[in-house]
């Protein structure tokens, strides 16, 4: 009875919790909810100015009154307020109208989280407002969320490349057999442009101009048709704004330091992998998932130097938050892959 009035009471909630996105998915409803993390406030004062598209279209463009920072670093809190702030905010708008109950929230974070930094989640979800928190592997939400049978024995290995890491795992029995957690991701290919950029051009560019241009040429592998586009930027020498021309070759180039610690992890995860597991993942092949699976011939690459079939999946950057939605409609049957200790 009382599972029932909670139930019509309150909207459960399964979250995302990105260093460059969060994601919101309500019980029944789906996906409500695709805001950057990123919050505006007053540095004096702490007064929040803005949250989410409002906040990121500040960054770079404030006065030094105001700061527009993203609290998450490498998929973890690093600015424990703001990221309250923020939770309290996305969960507000994901509602749109208050309930009774408080809800139960699921948080998917990395899977080489560390007991404080579960600990920073936990409450931080608490004091936003919710009634539990369970935590679950953003490898294993991934995983359900395009569908592989992780309650099976059989062997299932995911890459999930995010804005601030990247997490390679091999799934079988509700679990996660073994795994490789690096901290790099969408914003390392980032910051790798602006620093090349910056060393062979003298140029400064802020981090949405670096974002678009990995978004629009930005490659791991050599193209078919070699690309080029206008980069509008600052010269370091003169001080006057400036318009440069860059090429698809020299952005695989700025890459490749990200890249290639991307390409090590993955190596010595199948290292790692059992060998009856490894026959599975040689028939079944790698799945990739997450915004940062979205850089142009990254599963070609992959797939050069390991000799497996990379499945990119459609719409990569929902697959984390599919999964842990999943989690959260059918809780009874997945049960097993939460946390231990993380019910709160």
């Amino acid at each position: 009875m009382f599972s029932w009035l909670n139930n019509l009471f309150s909207n459960d909630i399964a979250i995302d919790l990105g260093t460059a996105n969060t994601l919101v998915y309500i019980k029944g409803k789906g996906i409500v909810l695709d805001q950057p993390s990123v919050v505006a406030i007053d540095k004096a004062t702490r007064k929040v100015y803005a949250v989410g598209s409002e906040a990121k279209a500040m960054i770079g463009k404030t006065p030094d009154n105001i700061e527009a920072i993203r609290p998450l670093k490498d998929g973890v809190i690093a600015d424990f307020e703001v990221t309250e702030y923020m939770l309290r905010e996305f969960i507000r708008l994901a509602q749109k109208k208050r309930h009774f109950v408080a809800p139960r929230i699921v948080i998917c974070v990395p899977s080489g989280i560390t007991e404080v930094e579960k600990r920073a989640v936990r409450d931080s979800a608490k004091h936003a407002g919710a009634r539990e928190v369970f935590l679950v592997a953003e490898p294993i939400a991934a995983a359900i969320g395009v569908g592989l049978p992780v309650d099976q024995p059989s062997g299932n290995m995911i890459i999930d490349i995010g804005g601030g890491t990247t997490e390679i795992a091999v799934i079988a029995l509700n679990g996660i057999v073994c795994d490789t957690s690096i901290r790099v991701g969408g914003d390392e290919l980032d910051e790798a442009i602006v620093g090349y950029i910056k060393k062979n051009h003298n140029m400064l560019i802020g981090d949405q101009t670096s974002e678009h241009i990995k978004k629009a040429i930005g490659s791991a592998f050599k193209l078919e048709n070699e690309e080029e586009m206008e980069v509008k930027g600052l010269d370091q020498v003169s001080g006057i704004p400036k318009i440069l021309k860059v090429s698809t070759l020299e952005i695989r180039e700025a890459l490749q330091e990200p890249i290639q610690a991307i390409v090590a992890a993955l190596k010595e995860a199948l290292e790692n992998t059992p060998p009856e597991l490894a026959a599975d993942i040689k028939d079944r092949g790698i799945v990739m998932t997450g915004g940062g699976a979205m850089l142009r011939g990254l599963p070609e690459l992959l797939r050069e130097h390991t000799d497996l079939p990379i499945n990119l999946m459609d719409d990569p950057l929902f697959c984390v938050v599919l999964g842990t939605g999943k989690i959260l409609d059918d809780f009874d049957k997945y049960r097993p892959v939460i946390m231990r200790g993380t019910n709160y």
